[in-house]
């Protein structure tokens, strides 16, 4: 009850009423009416009460010394203005209090503007397909492998893979993309995004606390849960300042014997300014990041990046997309042509559900080639496989299988195998019953972003290594095409541990990977970073910082913020504490009296709060 009433007293409607009072209290004994000076109490009662019920429940349940808080001694202060006939001073204390609380959870319910609009996008309803009827179920309902439908202008509420239709689907929460992406079948969608045209049925991969809308609403909300040091320093600080302000006061009256002087001084030395530094700060960046794609899971790490000189890169998913695509097509044979190899070579892995396979014929697809029918087909698991296209046998495997099968190998084809390997791609030989008649290499591709990011880093005085599996001498064709001078390669995930924990001893290491195997050293690093939407879970869980659109050019985006919202915490901060030191100088001075000193201190700690505002507004450039 006490709790419901508090909450009510806090809010913006009562304190605005409680300032009506005030004002008048102000105003009407300067016009004549001298009564009027009472209406202070009611802002006194308005907007003290809910300071005082902090006060006392902070005494009752904080531990040690964060009993004594900013609450306690802007309630003494009240309580001894109130004791010297000074009303309108004690109202206006509490009232520029209010305020000022008022005005950090403005801007920290700002900051989570971002959580609020992936809430709202979680649908209620969904509809499942079952024995070729459709049926209307609540979300929470829906199970892994069920059939969905959406119709256009639908929330998809599930994530899954387009069994049947063609789409355009706004995915601009998950992704940042404005413009809508063309969807066909077996292609994945979001739960979140929207489908903008066309009707499609999808199986449910992820549902519920799995799907990937509310992973992204967990990582938000815990985004503000754990404090940063600087936080607790400043907490430390309110805690302090209370007896320092008490001393001050009582030395102020013995040697003034003017008890306004003492009370003033209580009323300037209220440290809700420094208090607020912080928090507002860390909050609103992070509310900054959320509309970038960036989810920041503490403000620790947000404090602890701006420091950060070193990030060590793994290559595969971060720096490359993760996905092998074909690189090279090497004839060898004078007898057949590039397009000729890739036609053979596609028409002979169509039926295989290897990675290197789906890729070749991926290629043949993209340029839209017409495949020969294969009249048979026989894989051998982990070397290769053997098809018969008009009627000649063809092999398409690694040098073990094509040997396997009494076909020589011959010196040019050796040659630039090696120099392939050297490139750290993957080689598929094609071969007849009698020679090898050509090469296909895949690779991985390099994120186009990767190297101008490096460079941005470099000149934000941040040096970039790369942490690789790969072997020294794919790793090292690898950082001569993008740019780092610096390689770790066939590394397991327990050597990128052991290179983070070495990093640290003279650095502070930022980590940025994608997969299980990054897990580790993501959670070693001073700050770990994992890209959200295409890393694994266990990556994301472990990272401090998730980029969901796994756009790594954000990492310079981060950097800055980083380093702009210390500078705002610090300036903040600096800024209150002269404000105090001013205040209580004049205020032991006489300068000041209850009212103009709850004036001059509380509108600092209102600066304060706006200066953090202005931070989530603020342009990255």
């Amino acid at each position: 009850m006490i709790k419901r009433i508090n909450d009510v007293l806090a809010g913006w409607k009562m304190t605005i009423i409680g300032g009506i009072f005030l004002l008048a209290s102000f105003i009407l004994p300067r016009v004549g009416y001298q009564k009027g000076e009472y209406l202070a109490w009611a802002c006194v009662v308005i907007c003290g009460l809910p300071l005082l019920y902090l006060a006392i429940y902070r005494i009752i349940h904080n531990k040690g010394v964060s009993k004594i808080s900013s609450a306690l001694l802007i309630s003494m202060a009240m309580i001894a203005a109130i004791l010297i006939n000074d009303l309108f001073a004690a109202g206006e204390v509490a009232f520029i209090m209010e305020l000022g609380a008022l005005l950090e959870d403005m801007t920290t319910n700002r900051a989570k503007k971002g959580l609020k609009n992936l809430v709202a996008l979680s649908p209620e309803s969904g509809r499942v397909i079952e024995n070729g009827k459709e049926k209307i179920v609540l979300v929470s309902e829906i199970r892994k492998g069920d059939i969905v439908r959406i119709i256009p202008g639908e929330t998809i509420p599930v994530d899954g893979i387009i069994l049947h239709g063609e789409t355009s689907v706004d995915q601009s929460i998950m992704t940042g993309e404005s413009i809508p992406v063309d969807k066909c079948e077996g292609e994945t969608v979001f739960s979140g995004t929207i489908n903008r045209f066309g009707s499609i049925d999808i199986e449910a991969t992820k549902v519920g606390n799995d799907s990937s809308l509310q992973k992204l609403i967990r990582m938000v909300e815990d985004a503000g849960k754990n404090q940063a040091p600087t936080q607790r320093i400043a907490d430390k600080w309110a805690s302090w300042l209370v007896p320092v302000a008490l001393l001050i006061a009582v030395a102020a009256y013995f040697f003034t014997g003017d008890i306004v002087r003492a009370v003033t001084v209580m009323v300037v030395f209220c440290p809700c300014a420094l208090v607020l530094a912080t928090p507002t700060a860390i909050m609103a960046a992070i509310g900054q990041a959320t509309k970038h794609g960036v989810i920041i899971k503490s403000g620790e790490a947000l404090e602890k990046m701006g420091k950060v000189d070193i990030i060590a890169f793994d290559k595969t998913g971060t720096l490359t997309y993760g996905k092998l695509i074909v690189s090279d097509i090497i004839p060898i044979s004078s007898n057949i042509d590039d397009i000729q190899l890739l036609k053979i070579a596609a028409s002979a892995e169509k039926r295989s559900e290897h990675p290197l396979a789906k890729a070749i014929f991926q290629r043949a697809c993209d340029e839209n080639i017409d495949l020969f029918d294969d009249a048979g087909f026989k894989m051998t698991s982990g070397r290769g496989i053997c098809s018969v296209i008009n009627n000649v046998n063809y092999y398409l495997g690694n040098e073990r299988f094509i040997k396997e099968n009494n076909i020589s190998i011959n010196k040019e084809a050796l040659q630039i195998l090696n120099k392939l390997r050297e490139q750290g791609k993957a080689s598929v030989i094609v071969s007849n019953d009698i020679e090898v008649v050509g090469i296909i290499a895949l690779s991985d591709t390099i994120r186009p972003e990767s190297k101008d990011t490096l460079m941005r880093l470099s000149k934000m005085g941040t040096k970039a290594i790369l942490l690789t599996g790969d072997n020294r001498k794919a790793a090292e064709y690898f950082s001569s095409k993008i740019g780092i001078d610096e390689i770790r390669a066939d590394l397991l995930p327990e050597d990128k541990v052991n290179s983070i924990f070495e990093l640290k001893k003279t650095h502070k290491v930022s980590m940025v990977g994608d997969g299980v195997n990054d897990a580790p050293a993501l959670k070693t690093a001073d700050v770990g970073i994992a890209m959200g939407a295409m890393g694994s879970d266990i990556a994301v869980e472990a990272a401090d910082v998730a980029l969901m659109t796994d756009d790594i050019a954000m990492l310079p985006y981060l950097k800055w913020l980083s380093v702009m919202t210390i500078k705002t915490i610090k300036g903040a901060i600096t800024l209150s504490m002269c404000i105090n030191f001013i205040a209580v100088t004049l205020s032991v001075l006489g300068v000041l009296n209850p009212t103009t000193g709850a004036l001059v201190h509380n509108a600092g700690s209102c600066f304060v709060v706006l200066l953090a505002a202005l931070l989530y507004d603020r342009k990255y450039r």
